[in-house]
């Protein structure tokens, strides 16, 4: 499994000048203790946590172009920082540096209801955007399984259950506000919603991990609240006939909402876990939203649907209490999954892969989880081919451990060898850099890596992530 690189690119006396710069300006709002340190070097990776060298907790975007300025004059990293909810070990200082926690910048507005629009800075979660945007009657739809901050979402491009209907973080982000390396603040666009005016900046930030600036504002697009919703809970005799409905369903016309797969190990986990009275079998839920007549139509028709593939079981749910019933089984997954082994550790995948080779994917996992003795529930946004294995192991047992990193490395190498990709939505960091080269190959990775120095040309930001110094044409 990767480990964090002893390598540093701060000398301790430019990193010394940095702090006695920085501090004078943020006062309290710099911290060198270790507690704080190592919260801010640890996300919800199986990865080891990887300490800056200080954190500092930036108000305004003056205080970003100061610390950026600074550190860039003296080759200190800088890492932002959100919840610390990312999965792949984005926030690890690999090279020391300064933290750069964004929970401090969390405004929201303007809202504009006309343009369905809104601006945020970075700190704000989704869940608290959605909670302000109760009364205007929109709401923003992306939704990543943990209470993520809207800059880390931009910045790992995320994802979640409402995807196959409303689309990604990339579908969201009109503009964005960012401080580069050496201080500078970009717009990436106006506040159009269409533009043909030169390269779009905007999507070169989403998804860029930190490495090419800090987010400092974004203005997103929202959607209105629907009337109706209705949610199905559908079992199944096999995982090929409930992925094999999910296709059905999705090329049948019906505008779903969200379509999500639960293997069943991770029904038997979830129904251990929380006592919701689940059907045994491999499962889809299945929810539409829209007007009450329309989601009607549509909800008996997946029903009709499910029972041409050998559905052992439907059940619909219409009141907000009943919904809320079964998607707690989708939200328990992870609990769950780890409730199986107590004192066990988890790691959370990702892979994705064109919906067509789904079940080929997901049949994979399964031979290799048997075939390595590793217990690994499944559970996915199956409408766009996303799944996820929560692995649960024993980190101290070697045995494990080796059988755990065989097993993803094969999932990666799989997502590739299908037409996918090694991340759907949780992104690089640094704990899947070393297949990049295997899905973009050279020429895909020079690109990247002419991006990464004409933007960061010391090579300060978020260093080590997505790609590593050595697969860069020299820096300054």
């Amino acid at each position: 499994m990767p480990k964090p690189q002893p390598l540093r690119a701060a000398s301790p006396d430019g990193l010394a000048l940095v702090l006695s710069t920085l501090a004078p300006r943020l006062g309290s709002r710099l911290s060198t203790a270790f507690p704080v340190r190592e919260q801010h070097g640890r996300d919800a990776s199986y990865l080891p946590a990887c300490p800056p060298d200080a954190v500092a907790y930036p108000e305004d975007v003056e205080d970003v172009v100061f610390i950026l300025q600074t550190c860039h004059a003296h080759r200190v990293p800088v890492i932002p920082f959100g919840t610390g909810t990312s999965c792949e070990g984005h926030v690890a200082a690999l090279h020391g540096g300064i933290c750069l926690d964004m929970s401090r910048m969390d405004a929201i507005g303007p809202v504009s209801v006309a343009d369905m629009t809104c601006r945020v800075q970075p700190g704000v979660t989704r869940k608290a955007l959605n909670a302000w945007l109760r009364d205007t009657g929109l709401f923003f739809p992306v939704d990543p399984g943990a209470d993520a901050s809207l800059g880390g979402m931009i910045s790992t491009r995320a994802s979640g259950t409402n995807a196959v209907r409303y689309g990604t973080m990339k579908d969201h982000v009109i503009s964005v506000d960012a401080v580069l390396a050496d201080g500078t603040v970009l717009r990436t666009a106006s506040l159009a919603r269409k533009s043909s005016a030169g390269y779009n900046l905007t999507q070169l930030m989403v998804g860029a991990e930190g490495t090419l600036g800090v987010i400092v504002s974004a203005t997103l697009r929202l959607h209105p609240i629907p009337d109706a919703v209705e949610t199905a809970l559908i079992a199944f005799p096999s995982s090929a006939a409930a992925i094999d409905c999910a296709i059905a369903i999705m090329g049948s016309g019906i505008q779903v909402a969200r379509i999500e797969y639960l293997d069943d190990v991770q029904i038997r986990a979830i129904e251990r876990y929380s006592r919701l009275g689940l059907s045994e079998g491999d499962t889809l839920i299945v929810e539409c939203s829209g007007d009450p007549d329309s989601v009607a139509r549509q909800m008996r028709l997946i029903g009709e649907i499910a029972v041409d593939f050998a559905a052992s079981s439907v059940t619909t749910a219409h009141s907000a209490e009943e919904r809320g019933r079964i998607w707690k089984a989708r939200h328990d997954a992870w609990w769950a999954a780890i409730a199986l082994r107590p004192g066990a550790k988890g790691i959370p995948t990702d892979s994705c892969v064109p919906v067509s080779r789904l079940a080929e994917a997901i049949d994979g996992a399964r031979r290799d989880c048997a075939e390595l003795g590793v217990t690994a529930p499944i559970c996915g946004h199956v409408g766009d081919g996303n799944f996820h294995l929560c692995v649960v192991f024993d980190p101290d047992s070697p045995r494990e451990a080796t059988a755990v990193e065989t097993l993803l490395e094969r999932l990666s190498r799989r997502a590739i060898a299908l037409g996918g990709t090694i991340t759907g939505e949780h992104g690089i960091g640094y704990g899947k850099r070393a297949f990049m080269a295997e899905e973009h190959d050279e020429a895909g990775l020079r690109a990247m890596a002419a991006v990464k120095r004409a933007l960061d040309p010391r090579n300060i930001m978020n260093p080590g992530k997505i790609i590593e110094a050595g697969d860069l044409p020299p820096f300054e």
